[in-house]
């Protein structure tokens, strides 16, 4: 299974990433491996996924996600969090 994800930052700002592994990837987040920006903002918190069928469509939803307004993501995350 392959994932779009939004977490949120310790200082309330939002990270979304795609992952085969969920769960591994918001702990390498946390530990300071999972990407540059989060690196200085954990600890992290997982607020949102959804679960696609290949690499492709989560990579496809993450632009999709990144190129949304704050208030946006918000919404998704409050209308159908995880």
């Amino acid at each position: 299974m392959n994932y779009t994800y939004i977490v949120k930052c310790a200082d309330g700002s939002l990270y979304c990433g795609w992952t085969n592994h969920l769960q591994e990837r918001v702990a390498a987040h946390n530990s300071g491996r999972g990407a540059k920006y989060t690196k200085s903002r954990r600890p992290v918190e997982l607020v949102y996924y959804e679960e696609f069928g290949t690499k492709e469509e989560a990579m496809r939803r993450e632009v999709q996600i990144k190129r949304m307004e704050r208030a946006a993501k918000l919404e998704l995350i409050n209308n159908n969090g995880s």
